[in-house]
């Protein structure tokens, strides 16, 4: 396969968990007995296949898939995965079309920002911070440009969320922390310094508050991107690898913690590219 990953996960699992989930529509669905293919599973997949550096089978029904997925009624998160998604399959043209859709939905010089408008993708409740952030993904990967005062002021909206170092409502998290220093370095702005990752790191993943239990997936995938953005490193490698390691299920897929939990397309996403950015370090 050729990745440095399979010396350390059983891939050869991990892509049959993928393939026997995608339907005839060119879309994934996470639970393989229903055809309910929807946006999020399927750019999980096109981000698994992309981070292997492997095609995505029959790549052309998953463009028409994401491209008719693109529909007002969907939530800003999902039609900015889309756009990613489609990008990533090569078809910027048709990612581009998205974007109106986008503009309807989150408007930063109307101090439109889609809080709580749905489509979470994160275990539990959206962070204020998830669509600017998955908006910004989006038009990183179309290429396209905001206005100065766009960028203004989208930069104020997540400084509002500021505690201290890092970032949260009522308390930093390390999901917010993430997004925001991921949305000011999109901006164009400089990334402030921040020891919350450390802080939340353990023998074995990172947490989501500071000095608390158990790690996770989420905050572990969030907190090594974070570290690596700002040119730090982890300070327990060995035990972050082993950590991701027992997270894989027996159907090839990963789940978010040790103790229990089903496999899907995020979570076996993220435990990869975590496991990548580990051994990047």
């Amino acid at each position: 396969m050729g990745s440095k990953l399979e010396d350390y996960v059983n891939l050869r699992g991990v892509l049959k968990y993928i393939e026997e989930r995608r339907h005839e529509d060119g879309g994934y669905c996470f639970v393989s007995l229903l055809n309910e293919t929807n946006i999020n599973d399927t750019y999980y997949a096109v981000k698994i296949y992309d981070l292997l550096g492997m095609e995505v089978s029959e790549k052309e029904k998953t463009i028409r898939f994401l491209h008719n997925s693109l529909k007002p009624q969907q939530a800003v998160v999902a039609i900015s995965m889309a756009v990613e998604g489609l990008a990533i399959l090569g078809a910027k043209d048709l990612a581009k079309e998205g974007l109106s859709l986008v503009f309807k939905k989150y408007k930063p010089l109307e101090g439109e920002f889609a809080v709580g408008l749905g489509g979470s993708e994160e275990f539990g409740t959206a962070t204020p911070l998830e669509a600017t952030y998955w908006v910004l993904r989006a038009f990183k990967a179309v290429d396209y440009r905001l206005s100065s005062e766009e960028k203004e002021r989208i930069k104020n909206f997540v400084e509002n969320f500021r505690k201290g170092n890092a970032y949260g409502v009522n308390q930093a998290t390390t999901t917010m922390t993430y997004q925001a220093i991921f949305a000011l370095n999109s901006l164009g702005y400089e990334v402030p310094k921040t020891k919350h990752f450390h802080r939340c790191e353990v023998y074995g993943g990172f947490t989501e508050v500071p000095y608390s239990l158990p790690p996770y997936l989420e905050p572990t995938f969030y907190a090594l991107r974070g570290l690596k953005l700002l040119g730090e490193k982890p300070r327990y490698v060995k035990s972050h690898i082993q950590f991701i390691r027992t997270l894989q299920n027996p159907n090839g897929g990963f789940r978010r913690s040790l103790e229990m939990g089903i496999s899907n397309f995020q979570n076996t996403y993220r435990a990869l590219r975590t496991l990548d950015d580990i051994l990047s370090f």
